[in-house]
């Protein structure tokens, strides 16, 4: 099974940040975008980003399909099983980042600690559940996915590496690895919100003690001061 530690608040929030971790692998499912769950009565679709931060050796995700599928076929696959087959299935380990768009067919296998940056949406639909006695979302889950490969090269971050994972202009929020030794202060932009989640390392923000396992929102037209020496952390801003 897997653990998910929520750790921004909801509801009003635009963006989630959760841990996973898991000892079985979980459903192969796909999310709808903005406008699409927007038709189903929904606030947002969902879109996210995984951080891998630990695996067993061998770990892979499920992300995109091997090959061009077309919806007649990917629902039978969904129901007899065959869907597996057609998942690629592809290598992580530590460090590893992969964007999640919305109608990626996607899932997540056992032995694996991620940090999730996603819309603030719990809607899901279940493609396949490996036989596990859950309901199964088939007619709106294929409506709404890419039946095609998934065609991003994992991002790297090696350690000790700033880099920025994904940007708002790709996706609803931008997303940045940050590493800090010395006191810093950073301003949260203007109307924006920041999620600011520590991956190794403690520090202190604006007073508030942070570590690993944390985040902290801020929003407006703020800045906050960071006492560190040394921590890695995520910034996420929404759009």
């Amino acid at each position: 099974m897997a653990k998910s530690c929520s750790k921004a608040p909801t509801g009003r929030t635009a963006l989630l940040v959760k841990y996973i971790f898991t000892s079985d692998r979980l459903s192969i499912q796909v999310h709808p975008n903005d406008a699409q769950a927007v038709d189903k009565g929904l606030l947002r679709g969902k879109e996210e980003i995984w951080h891998i931060l630990d695996c067993e050796p061998g770990a892979t995700l499920g992300i995109g399909l091997t090959a061009p599928m077309i919806p007649d076929q990917f629902g039978v696959a969904a129901q007899d099983g065959s869907l597996e087959q057609w998942i690629d299935w592809k290598a992580v380990k530590p460090g590893d980042y992969f964007f999640i768009p919305a109608g990626t067919v996607h899932a997540i296998v056992a032995g694996i600690t991620l940090a999730e940056i996603q819309q603030n949406s719990d809607i899901t639909y279940r493609l396949y559940d490996y036989g596990r006695p859950r309901e199964l979302h088939l007619e709106d889950g294929v409506a709404v996915s890419h039946l095609v490969p998934y065609d991003r090269a994992p991002g790297k971050t090696p350690l000790g590496s700033e880099t920025r994972l994904i940007g708002d202009g790709e996706a609803p929020f931008s997303l940045d690895l940050f590493q800090w030794n010395e006191d810093q202060s950073v301003k949260v932009p203007d109307g924006k919100a920041l999620w600011f989640t520590p991956l190794s390392g403690a520090c202190s923000v604006n007073g508030l003690s942070r570590e690993k396992g944390d985040c902290l929102l801020l929003e407006g037209d703020c800045a906050f001061t960071l006492t560190a020496g040394p921590i890695s952390a995520l910034l996420a801003v929404s759009r």
